[in-house]
């Protein structure tokens, strides 16, 4: 399979048919780290992925920018 990753733009091939989370596993995300994306579908980690798929992996991004001051919630 072909796989870019995302925002570094990496690409890499991985031979065989395999679960998503042993892709992220075999290029050293933790889990939880990161989406597999194929096409415009996000896959689960438990989602298989074939040896033909051209997916991108990204990066989880969480948190807000520095200094952004705090959401207030109406009571």
């Amino acid at each position: 399979m072909h796989i870019t990753i995302l925002p570094q733009r990496k690409e890499i091939e991985i031979a065989g048919r395999r679960r998503a989370a042993d892709v992220l596993r075999e290029l050293g995300f933790l889990p939880g780290t990161a989406m597999v994306i194929r096409g415009d579908v996000l896959v689960p980690e438990s989602g298989m992925l074939e040896a033909n798929d051209v997916v991108e992996v990204r990066s989880v991004i969480s948190g807000g920018a520095p200094g952004a001051p705090a959401a207030e919630h109406a009571s």
